[in-house]
């Protein structure tokens, strides 16, 4: 069902490569969210750590989805991108950890953060090296991930505030870097006029 018909030019792409940039759309959809959560926690800082709790879980849960979804999709058509659907499911799991407890300490919302952007961070850069086209755009999303983490760690006493900007900096960024990829991937596929 979300499947695209794989076009002549994909196969000058590797095939893990030509594979994603059929399902483009998903990690496009995966950074328009970044974005606008990005944004959201920007210019609404003032949230409240239950809300900051529950606004970081949706992200994350439909973040997840889309990366199963993707993996998924890609399934059909090449061998199971099984870093995606481990990244998907990391962060399901991430979320129900946010769910299950709203009112946790800052601390350990800030650790649970830190884990989740180390993992993802490792997850997609551990899948960026397996691609020819776009990977440089992983990469990037990838370090952004690890080191927004190792910060945190670092620094888990920060003030609320301050966690909801440093949060709405990175997702944007990270965000950002999935939308070009997804344009990227688009790109690879379309038919040169």
């Amino acid at each position: 069902m979300f499947r695209i018909n794989v076009s002549e030019s994909t196969s000058e792409l590797d095939p893990a490569a030509a594979v994603l940039a059929q399902n483009w759309w998903a990690i496009t959809m995966r950074g328009v969210l970044g974005i606008l959560f990005g944004l959201v926690a920007i210019f609404l800082s003032g949230a409240t750590m239950l809300s900051l709790s529950l606004l970081f879980a949706s992200y994350v849960f439909v973040d997840g989805i889309f990366a199963i979804i993707s993996a998924v999709c890609t399934a059909r058509l090449y061998k199971p991108l099984g870093l995606f659907i481990l990244e998907g499911i990391v962060n399901i799991i991430m979320a129900i950890i946010a769910i299950a407890w709203p009112r946790i300490t800052a601390v350990v919302f800030v650790l649970i953060v830190a884990l989740w952007a180390i993992l993802s961070g490792g997850l997609i850069l551990a899948a960026a090296f397996r691609l020819d086209d776009g990977r440089w755009w992983l990469i990037f999303g990838g370090i952004a991930s690890l080191i927004y983490g190792v910060v945190l760690i670092a620094a888990p006493m920060i003030g609320n505030e301050v966690l909801v900007w440093w949060l709405g900096a990175y997702v944007l960024v990270f965000g950002v870097a999935l939308l070009v990829l997804g344009f990227t991937l688009r790109a690879a596929i379309q038919p040169e006029k």
